[in-house]
C-alpha cells in the first residue's frame, strides 16, 4: 500500500476567454444606458477628463439644428461614421483592428473645426437677453420634478391645522406613525394604550378626530370600518350598503346575496345594486397620497407627422454637449511644454474624442432603430394598439445593420414620443399569430381584443375562455384556450364564475 503524498505543484493551462477592451465596454454601457443615466455618466467623465468641457446650452441647441439639417434619405445614406478608435462588426460585435488616425493630423483637424465653429457662433450670436430667457427655459425644464408628500406629512400637517388640543398632538403623531401606506391603522387602541402607557379613552379619543382626516376611510383598523367610515362621511349611514357591511360583511365578501336579501327583508336586485355602490368605495384610501419614489421617463425619440408623413426626431435637450477644451489644446501646441505633459494632453484628448463619437454613434444608433420601427409601425401611429404588427429585433437588426444584440441594448428602458403616447421602445418588438386571411397580427392586438371583449360582456353571462376563444376564431384568429387563460391572467380579469353577478 503505498503512502499518498500532499504538496503544491505549478501546472500551466491553455484556454479561450473573450475580454472587452476599456473603450468597448465604455461604449456598451453607452449604448445601454437611458437618457438620464447617460446624462450622470457625461457628467462624471466631465469630471475625470480635465480636457472636456460642455458647450453653453445656445451653442449646444444650434449644434443640435446643424445635426438635424440632413434629410432622412441623407442620413440613410450616409450613416453615421463609428469611432475611428474601434470599428464594430456587426455580425459578431467584436472589435476589429484598426490603424489609429495620426494624432498630428487629428489634432490639426479639431483645432481646424473649433476655428470655424468659433466664426459660425460669432456672426450668429442672439442678443443677450435672448441667452438669458433661452437659459431660463431650460433651467426651468430641468428644475420642475416635484416629488409628492408622503400619506403621514399630510396627516400630520392635517393635524396641525385642526382643532386638536396641542397636548393631545404628541398622541395623535403616535398613531399617524403607526399609519401605513394603505391608510390603515396597523395596532389596535388595545396595544398602543398597553405599549404607551396612554389611556385607551383618550387614544380613542384622538383617533376619532384623525379619522375624519382626508382621505376618507384613514386610519381604519380593518377594511369594515374603512368602508364604513366613507359612507358616514358620504352622509350614507341610513343605506343599505351600509347596513350590509355593518351586519354581513362576510356574506358580502363571499358574494352570498340571496342570504342578504333573506335577512334584511330587501330582494336580490337591491341587494346588486348595493354591492356595485360599495365597489366604488376605496379600500385602499391611503394611495390617494403615495409617497412612491416617481420614475421619470424621458423619451429618446420624437415622432410627429409632417406633410402625411412620420417623422422621427432625437431628443438631446437633455445632455451634456462636449468638447475639447481651448485651453489644453493651446498647451498642446505650445513647443515649450514638457514631454510628460504633452503625453498626458494626448491621451485625455484622445480618451474624451472617443467619448464624444461613442455617444453620437449611441444617438445615430438608437435614432436608425426608431426609424426602422415607425417605418414597420405606421399602423400602430394612426390606430392604436389593435393594429400593432409583429415585430422581431432580428428584422429590425438586419434592416438597420447591427447585430441582434446591439438592438436589444439599444432598446432597453428607452423610450419614444409618439401621437398615440410614450412607449417603451421594447414594446414594439413582439411576436404574434396569422389569421385565417395570411394576415400577421401582434400578441398585444389580440390581447385588446380579448380585453375590449370583456369589457362588453353581459354581468350576468360573462365569457368564459372558450366563448373567447369562439368570437376570436370568427374574426380568422385561431388561438387556444390556454392562452386565452394566460391573456386574461395578465389583463387581471377573474375566471367567469367570479365575474358573474346574479
Amino acid at each position: 500500500m503505498g503512502l499518498m503524498t500532499q504538496g503544491l505543484q505549478l501546472t500551466q493551462s491553455l484556454r479561450q476567454t473573450l475580454v472587452l477592451a476599456p473603450q468597448m465596454q465604455q461604449s456598451l454601457a453607452l449604448l445601454q444606458a437611458p437618457t438620464l443615466e447617460l446624462k450622470a455618466l457625461i457628467e462624471q467623465e466631465l469630471q475625470q477628463n480635465p480636457v472636456l468641457e460642455e458647450l453653453p446650452a445656445l451653442e449646444a441647441e444650434r449644434a443640435d439644428q446643424e445635426e438635424r439639417g440632413p434629410t432622412e434619405a441623407e442620413l440613410q445614406a450616409d450613416p453615421a461614421e463609428p469611432p475611428a478608435d474601434v470599428k464594430f462588426d456587426p455580425a459578431t460585435e467584436k472589435p476589429s483592428p484598426q490603424p489609429v488616425d495620426d494624432f498630428q493630423a487629428e489634432f490639426e483637424r479639431l483645432a481646424q473645426m473649433d476655428q470655424e465653429w468659433r466664426e459660425h457662433f460669432s456672426q450668429t450670436n442672439l442678443p443677450l437677453r435672448d441667452r438669458e430667457e433661452e437659459e431660463d427655459r431650460r433651467r426651468f425644464a430641468l428644475e420642475s420634478l416635484t416629488t409628492e408628500t408622503s400619506l403621514q406629512e399630510d396627516l400630520l400637517e392635517q393635524m396641525r391645522l385642526s382643532d386638536l388640543p396641542a397636548e393631545d398632538h404628541p398622541v395623535a403623531e403616535m398613531i399617524i406613525g403607526n399609519i401605513d401606506e394603505n391608510g390603515y391603522l396597523k395596532a389596535s387602541v388595545d396595544e398602543l394604550a398597553f405599549s404607551t402607557n396612554i389611556p385607551a379613552e383618550r387614544l380613542q379619543r384622538v383617533l376619532a378626530v384623525i379619522q375624519n382626516f382626508h382621505p376618507p376611510g384613514v386610519a381604519a383598523r380593518d377594511l369594515r370600518e374603512c368602508l364604513l367610515l366613507q359612507l358616514e362621511r358620504a352622509g350614507r349611514r341610513e343605506t343599505l350598503e351600509y347596513r350590509m357591511i355593518k351586519e354581513h360583511m362576510d356574506e358580502l365578501g363571499r358574494r352570498r346575496f340571496p342570504e342578504m336579501a333573506r335577512a334584511l327583508g330587501v330582494t336580490v336586485e337591491e341587494i346588486q345594486e348595493a354591492a356595485r355602490r360599495i365597489a366604488l368605495l376605496d379600500p385602499r384610501p391611503g394611495r390617494a397620497i403615495s409617497a412612491e419614489e416617481q420614475v421619470y421617463v424621458v423619451p429618446e425619440v420624437l415622432v410627429e407627422k409632417v406633410d402625411g408623413e412620420y417623422v422621427v426626431k432625437p431628443v438631446n435637450e437633455h445632455l451634456p454637449r462636449l468638447r475639447i477644451s481651448n485651453q489644453y489644446k493651446d498647451l498642446m501646441a505650445a513647443p515649450d511644454s514638457p514631454t510628460e505633459v504633452r503625453d498626458y494632453i494626448r491621451n485625455k484628448i484622445q480618451a474624451g474624442k472617443f467619448l464624444i463619437r461613442s455617444i453620437h454613434q449611441r444617438q445615430q444608433t438608437i435614432l436608425n432603430i426608431a426609424r426602422e420601427i415607425v417605418k414597420r409601425q405606421k399602423d400602430f401611429l394612426a390606430r392604436g394598439v389593435s393594429a400593432l404588427k409583429p415585430m422581431t429585433m432580428a428584422q429590425v437588426a438586419e434592416a438597420v445593420g447591427v447585430h441582434e444584440t446591439t438592438v436589444s441594448r439599444a432598446v432597453a428602458g428607452k423610450y419614444m414620443d409618439t401621437p398615440m403616447g410614450v412607449y417603451e421602445m421594447r414594446f414594439f418588438f413582439t411576436s404574434g399569430l396569422e389569421t385565417a386571411s395570411g394576415e400577421d397580427v401582434s400578441n398585444a392586438s389580440v390581447k385588446e381584443t380579448i380585453a375590449e371583449m370583456f369589457k362588453n360582456e353581459s354581468p350576468r353571462r360573462p365569457l368564459s375562455d372558450e366563448d373567447v376563444v369562439m368570437l376570436l376564431k370568427q374574426k380568422g384568429i385561431t388561438i387556444a384556450r390556454r392562452t386565452v387563460a394566460k391573456y386574461r391572467g395578465e389583463l387581471g380579469i377573474l375566471p367567469s364564475n367570479l365575474r358573474r353577478v346574479y
